[in-house]
Parts: structure tokens; C-alpha cells; sequence
């Protein structure tokens, strides 16, 4: 009988089935909410981001041209440069390298736009031939035919052509304006940068701003890596597309390698887009028989970029999944064209790098004192995430 009534008062305690169902439909109702607030959120930043889109884009580009000219400022500063004249002086000096680059490659474009010319005119003709005899056996007349509906057609589309080309010359004309801003941002981040943290954490306190001085940090360690990264793997798809070009004597060799280069800082589709070109030119110039070489030498160089020198040299930076930076190119694109792609992978990189950190201080908070949490996909863990002065690690 004790048993039995142990048991009762047991069951008494423990709640029935329609309190376990209240309890669970009660939790999901109010993660639901919350997640609902935290995706309105997420959507006004994203509308304001959108609205603000002329702005952000300057800052953006100007904070990766930083990543590229704060290395030789400082170096420059530490030799007691001041600081408006260190950025002065490696702005100049880039702004000559990129003009050196534009003129070497418009010089090599100029003068193989004559050969390309003679070689495409003979392919021409040597299409038409083809097209004269069996099978397709077309007359003369036809082909003239045919070139007349192409003009009579050209023609009647000369408004949308001429419309095309005003909203060409307007966004060539944005851009323009874009990446001015974005250099005079970039000279003002160069000279004036490292008082941008303690500024911050003045004024949103010791804590917070430990925190956000943390993140920013790590942010800005990736931007920079990512650069360096794209930047190497982008020099060897260049030289070795470039030597295949060289090698089997397609024009523009020089061109065609510094497109590469320039195409590489959008992973992924830039390399597809430069290789595309190469091979293009290679049929055009040279015949069917190189082009497939070509070909295949920028498949092969592509294969090893996307499988051994991408991987290895941003497993410990980026640490961001093959599909990860694929979808984020994709959508970059979609939503906002070439820069969208090329911004694309250093604003996800930059998301990681915050959800890493969010994670970090959950698992400092959930951890027992003088435990140190196991994160085994971090192959760089840091040793204590909390900023100084926050013992708590709020």
C-alpha cells in the first residue's frame, strides 16, 4: 500500500499530457515571436541598407581599398610620417600603380585589336565558305538576305539601342562618382582610423564597446586576409592563363592575364567570366584547335585554384564553405550587379565573424568557471573572447 501510494502522489506531482503540450506550445509561441522580431529587424536593415545604397557602397569599397593601403601608412607612420602625409603619399602611389596597369593593359588592347580584327574576318569568311557547301549548301543570295533582315533589324531598334546607351553613360557615370567617394573615404579610414575605436568605446561605454571593439578587430583581420588571399590566387591564375596564352600564341597575352587578376577578386564567377574571355579570343584568333587547348589549360588552372590554393589558404581565414561563397556571389549579383558579386563573400565573411563571436560568448557564458569550451571547428580558437574589464563576460 505505501508503495502504491508513493506512486500516486508521483503521478500527482508529475504534469499530465495537457500540460506538456501547454508547456511546448508555450515555448514555440514565444521563440516564434521572437524570431519574428528578429527577422523584422533584420528586413528594416535590410530596406535601410537598400535605401542607403549609394552611401554604403563608397563605404564598403573605401574600407577594402584601406585594407590595402594601411599596410605601407603604417609602415610609413612608424617611421614618424605623419599621418595626413603617410596617406597622402601610398593613396598617389596606388592611384599611379592602378594607372600604370590601365595604360599597360588599353596599349596591349590597342595594338592586337588589328590582328584580332584580320584573324575574326577570316573566320568569317571561312564560315561562310562552310555554309555554301553541303549541307547547308546556302546561296549567296540567302546570306545576303539574311544580312538584310540583320540590318533592317538593327535599324528598327536603334531607340532602345540609343536608350541602352544613355543608361550605359549613366552608370558608368555612377560608378564614376562611386569610387571617387570611395578613394577619399579610403584616404580619411588610412589617416584617421586608429582613433575610431577608443572613440567607440567612449562613448558606448567600457563594456559594450569592449565587445564591439573585439568584433571589429576580427572583422577587419578578415577583410585584409581576404584581400591577400584573392590577391595571390588571383596573381597565379594570371600568369598561368597568361603563359598558356603566351605559349600558344594567342593575342593580347598581357590583357587577357590582367583581366584574370582583376576577375579573380570576384571568386568564383570572375575566373569563369576571364577564362570564358581567353578561350573566346583563342578561337577567334587562332582556329577551333586552340581554343580547345586553351580550354583546357583554364579548366586544369581553375580546378587546382578551387581545390587546393583557395582551400588552403583560406582555411584559416575566411572559414567559409565552397556553397557558402557561391550562393553569397549569386545573390550579390542578382541584387546588386558586379559590386554586389565582388562585395558579396567579405560581407558574409564579416557576418561569419560576428556569429562566431555571438558564439564565443554563449559558450563562456553556459561554461563552467575554469572550463575552457570545446570548439573543435575553430582551428584558431581564442583563448578568452571577453574584452578586458568585463569579468563576467557580459
Amino acid at each position: 500500500m505505501e508503495g502504491t501510494e508513493d506512486v500516486s502522489a508521483e503521478d500527482r506531482r508529475r504534469p499530465d499530457r495537457g500540460q506538456a503540450i501547454g508547456h511546448g506550445v508555450t515555448w514555440l509561441a514565444r521563440w516564434s515571436a521572437r524570431l519574428a522580431l528578429v527577422a523584422i529587424g533584420f528586413w528594416l536593415l535590410w530596406t535601410l541598407i537598400g535605401r542607403l545604397w549609394v552611401v554604403v557602397m563608397p563605404v564598403l569599397l573605401g574600407l577594402l581599398i584601406t585594407t590595402v593601403l594601411w599596410p605601407p601608412a603604417r609602415w610609413l607612420r612608424s617611421r614618424g610620417v605623419p599621418a595626413a602625409l603617410a596617406s597622402t603619399i601610398v593613396l598617389l602611389g596606388g592611384l599611379v600603380v592602378l594607372g600604370g596597369v590601365v595604360a599597360l593593359i588599353s596599349t596591349s588592347i590597342a595594338s592586337g585589336v588589328p590582328e584580332i580584327a584580320d584573324s575574326a574576318t577570316r573566320a568569317l569568311q571561312q564560315a561562310l565558305d562552310w555554309a555554301a557547301g553541303p549541307p547547308l549548301n546556302i546561296r549567296e543570295g540567302q546570306l545576303d538576305q539574311l544580312l538584310q533582315q540583320g540590318i533592317d533589324q538593327l535599324r528598327s531598334s536603334v531607340g532602345s539601342i540609343a536608350n541602352s546607351l544613355l543608361t550605359g553613360v549613366g552608370t558608368v557615370t555612377s560608378g564614376l562618382v562611386t569610387g571617387i567617394v570611395a578613394l577619399l573615404l579610403a584616404f580619411l579610414f588610412v589617416k584617421d582610423g586608429p582613433r575610431f575605436t577608443p572613440w567607440l568605446r567612449g562613448v558606448i561605454g567600457e563594456r559594450a564597446g569592449g565587445h564591439v571593439t573585439v568584433v571589429l578587430e576580427r572583422v577587419w583581420t578578415t577583410l585584409g586576409d581576404f584581400i591577400r588571399t584573392q590577391a595571390i590566387v588571383s596573381l597565379v591564375d594570371a600568369v598561368l592563363i597568361g603563359l598558356g596564352l603566351v605559349v600558344l600564341g594567342v593575342p593580347l597575352a598581357v590583357p587577357l592575364a590582367a583581366l584574370t587578376f582583376l576577375g579573380g577578386f570576384v571568386p568564383i564567377v570572375g575566373a569563369f567570366i576571364a577564362g570564358a574571355l581567353a578561350v573566346l579570343v583563342a578561337l577567334v584568333s587562332n582556329g577551333p584547335t586552340t581554343a580547345l587547348i586553351m580550354l583546357v589549360v583554364v579548366v586544369v588552372v581553375q580546378q587546382v585554384e578551387g581545390n587546393v590554393l583557395q582551400p588552403v589558404l583560406q582555411s584559416r581565414s575566411l572559414r567559409l564553405h565552397a556553397a557558402v561563397v557561391l550562393l553569397a556571389v549569386t545573390a550579390g549579383s542578382t541584387l546588386y550587379g558586379i559590386a554586389g558579386a565582388f562585395l558579396a563573400v567579405p560581407v558574409v565573411a564579416a557576418v561569419a565573424v560576428v556569429l562566431r563571436y555571438l558564439g564565443e560568448v554563449i559558450d563562456r557564458r553556459t561554461t563552467p568557471e575554469g572550463e575552457v569550451p570545446d570548439r573543435p571547428d575553430d582551428p584558431d580558437p581564442v583563448p578568452d573572447a571577453r574584452p578586458p574589464g568585463s569579468a563576467d563576460g557580459a
